[in-house]
């Protein structure tokens, strides 16, 4: 019997990989034939796994399938990519899916030229449905440039729609189709060829049943006409800001408190120099300094190579590496800065966090709406936007913003000013007015 060629056609089925589903969902049939038998067709459309599995892997059949995708309302969209030793993510796999079929595009294919690709991305009229989508746009606009058109993410949609505070993929998957995916190839090395049948149907899987979602995300947003809700939050989504960061912004993702103007001075050119270094060598940022490090450097900032050897999270002889030498320089920059050219303190770093008794309310009552809207809190409310709308009425946060205002933040303002108080009872947390005399005493 010759060696098996094969054929990937969409087909209706009901609950796929689970007998007892009642999801009906479009998966894919796979044709086998012998090479006398089989179709004719341009081999160098597709590279055949040890299984027969095919997937694109040259630019003419991705522009067909493009265009062909190009047709339809929606495509749902997921991508393999390598992360642990580089910067920058590799992509090793795109997976699509129309209503009509499912195609799994091999960007690691030699020749092949992804532009058809960005241009459906690019097309305002189809939608791009994405399962947590940040670092999938994010492989999307270092190689294209651009961020996808029309986004949408059911992370995103489920989070106002009662599933919780970024659900993941498999738990919507087996809420809303009753599916129980197969997680075994998660942690595949997705730069390997050939790919299994195994992995190949793992990565398929992650937008075969990704339309099921959307369709009934959509139906629930539209019940309970939370569409601004969802906009709000896919805004950060589609803007290019979220996805390039700027050397001299790399400070704003780091968490831990710098108490004075002259360490966050020292903090913000470390953070900007491991940022473009990490950059331009496409390495991880803690594989050329981690966190710790920066913060400690900062404080303490060393001026010379013994004085990096009597620091506790800096490597035995890293003042001697050259590395080292440039951030002297850079420290003593700081050091000669005047007191007028140190940066101004940003409200989070200004004295202790406020989490007392009035913070701690407030953060009950967040639980609480939350859990009475099917909101996930982060949503509603930051750790951060709490702390600030404590010190300040007029606070710039989002908490304090829009629909988010009036679901809490009016109600957190009130508690604050003792307006309004909470009790515990069977029924879960009930707010209460106080009276102006309680509320005086």
């Amino acid at each position: 019997m010759g060696r098996h060629a094969c054929q990937v056609e969409p087909v209706r089925v009901v609950g796929l990989h689970h007998p007892a589903a009642l999801t009906n969902s479009l998966c894919l049939k796979i044709h086998f034939w012998s090479d006398a038998a089989a179709p004719a067709r341009n081999n160098l459309d597709y590279f055949e796994t040890e299984t027969g599995m095919d997937a694109i892997i040259s630019t003419d059949a991705l522009a067909a399938f493009c265009d062909r995708a190009s047709k339809f309302d929606f495509v749902t969209v997921d991508t393999e990519f390598l992360r642990e030793t580089t910067y920058w993510p590799k992509l090793c796999l795109i997976q699509a899916a129309t209503d009509d079929e499912a195609v799994l595009i091999d960007p690691l294919a030699s020749g092949i030229d992804l532009t058809p690709f960005f241009a459906l991305l690019a097309n305002p009229e189809v939608t791009k449905v994405f399962h947590a989508a940040r670092q999938d746009v994010e492989i999307f606009v270092k190689l294209s440039g651009k961020v996808p058109v029309n986004i949408f993410d059911t992370q995103v949609a489920a989070s106002v729609c009662g599933f919780g505070d970024s659900v993941s993929y498999d738990n919507l998957v087996r809420s809303i189709t009753n599916v129980e995916l197969d997680k075994s190839s998660r942690f595949t090395d997705w730069s390997a060829r050939p790919l299994s049948e195994k992995q190949l149907t793992y990565a398929l899987a992650d937008v075969t049943y990704l339309r099921d979602i959307y369709r009934e995300l959509r139906k629930q947003v539209d019940a309970t006409k939370r569409w601004d809700w969802v906009e709000d939050e896919l805004g950060v989504l589609r803007s290019i800001d979220t996805y390039v960061v700027q050397p001299e912004n790399a400070w704003e993702r780091l968490k831990m408190k710098i108490n004075r103007p002259r360490d966050l001075a020292a903090l913000k050119v470390l953070a900007g120099w491991r940022e473009k270094r990490a950059q331009d060598s496409d390495q991880p940022r803690s594989r050329i300094l981690k966190d710790d490090v920066l913060f400690e450097l900062a404080m303490q900032r060393p001026l010379t190579p013994d004085a990096f050897d009597k620091l506790r999270a800096v490597p035995r002889g890293f003042g001697r590496s050259s590395a080292a030498a440039e951030i002297m320089a850079l420290l003593k920059d700081v050091e000669a800065l005047g007191k007028a050219e140190l940066p101004t303190m940003p409200e989070r770093y200004r004295g202790p966090s406020p989490k007392g008794a009035v913070g701690d309310l407030i953060r009950v009552l967040l639980k609480s709406v939350s859990e009475q809207h099917g909101v996930a809190a982060r949503i509603i409310a930051t750790s951060d936007d709490i702390d600030a709308l404590v010190l300040d009425d007029e606070a710039d946060v989002a908490a304090l913003k829009g629909w988010r205002r009036k679901l809490f933040g009016e109600k957190a303002l009130a508690i604050k000013h003792g307006r309004v108080g909470l009790v515990a009872t069977r029924k879960g947390i009930v707010e209460f007015p106080v009276a102006q005399t309680e509320a005086a005493e």
